[in-house]
């Protein structure tokens, strides 16, 4: 059974983030981030966002979240985020045990949250029977494979700024965002307001590695004993510095990001000619679906592919680095035979 259309965690690793860590496998080098590999992809990392940011890698996605929310956060503080959250749906009780901090969701149809839906949930300030609203945190893209643009994330930040609250951003797909808006990262993350991103690389071609960047230097004071006492210190670090420094590198993250945007768009055409429902605008990396349950196993069989809700019959397929015009061809037209074969 293919699993092309599972996740593009299932993808295995870009053969230029490899060579990159074969390149790095040589000799000795300092360990936890004193070494040449880390010096030059925090480099990289302000080529993109400037010389002013603080960057701080971590080992998986989880970590960056919960870590970088640390920072932001007190125990009787609550963070405002969608309830299809990769912090409240994905990512087990790790930030409620980590933060102690209640997580307030809002429900979304598109993945995204909205400014006067934000400001409805920012209750009761100063009354210490109620937990105080501390973050907003958004996923960019969201969990529905939709995309902020700069003005919607601009208008959050103003209602952040306005509530004294700070910014998150959870950008784990974060290069698919910036092929679909056209636009370079700092432009919709730093200059329109977020405080601190979770910026993704092992959906985009590395083998693991995830990086927290601060663009507001409070909040990263005592980062470095946050990351530490969190887990998330790698003692070999040159291997996810040498990763991002191939990413960041020659465009391969928007090559990367841009096939897996390039082959949604097709899978969408695919799906569309077959008379299937799309659920969702198909802006970056995921279509979202609605399916005869009847011919759901045996498609599932050819290439799996995941059951959003069970109730609608919706699924998510998800396109990676590495997803071939042939693959979906022939997901297309296996579609078409079980649709035909049902009626």
């Amino acid at each position: 059974m293919k699993k092309t259309f599972a996740s593009d965690n299932y993808s295995g690793v870009h053969p230029e983030v490899m060579e990159a860590l074969l390149r790095a496998n040589t000799g000795h080098a300092g360990s936890y981030g004193a070494d040449e590999y880390t010096e030059r992809a925090i480099a990289k990392f302000k080529t993109y966002f400037g010389n002013d940011i603080e960057v701080y890698f971590a080992y998986n996605g989880t970590g960056a979240n919960v870590l970088g929310l640390s920072s932001l956060t007190r125990s009787f503080n609550s963070i405002i985020c969608s309830d299809l959250a990769h912090i409240n749906v994905d990512e087990s009780t790790a930030p409620e045990k980590f933060l102690g901090c209640k997580l307030v969701t809002i429900p979304t149809k598109d993945g995204k949250i909205y400014p006067h839906e934000i400001e409805n949930k920012i209750q009761r300030v100063d009354d210490q029977h109620h937990p105080q609203a501390g973050v907003i945190s958004i996923s960019q893209s969201t969990e529905y494979g939709t995309v902020y643009t700069i003005e919607e994330v601009k208008a959050i930040a103003a209602v952040a700024k306005k509530n004294n609250l700070y910014f998150h951003m959870d950008g784990s797909r974060i290069a698919n965002a910036a092929v679909s808006l056209g636009k370079d990262f700092a432009s919709f993350t730093r200059d329109a307001g977020v405080d601190v991103l979770s910026f993704g690389g092992t959906k985009n071609g590395m083998m693991f590695g995830e990086a927290v960047i601060f663009f507001n230097p409070a909040p990263a004071k005592y980062f470095k004993y946050i990351r530490k006492q969190g887990m998330q210190l790698h003692s070999k670090m040159r291997f996810i510095s040498a990763q991002f420094e191939a990413l960041l590198s020659n465009d391969l993250w928007k090559r990367n990001a841009g096939h897996c945007n390039n082959m949604a768009k097709l899978l969408e055409q695919e799906l569309r000619t077959s008379g299937i429902e799309i659920t969702q605008p198909v802006y970056a990396n995921g279509i979202f679906a609605i399916l005869p349950p009847a011919i759901i196993p045996a498609l599932q069989e050819q290439n799996y592919f995941y059951i959003w809700n069970e109730r609608t019959y919706e699924v998510r397929l998800m396109c990676s680095f590495d997803t071939t015009e042939e693959e979906i061809k022939n997901f297309g037209s296996k579609l078409r035979e079980l649709l035909k074969k049902s009626q």
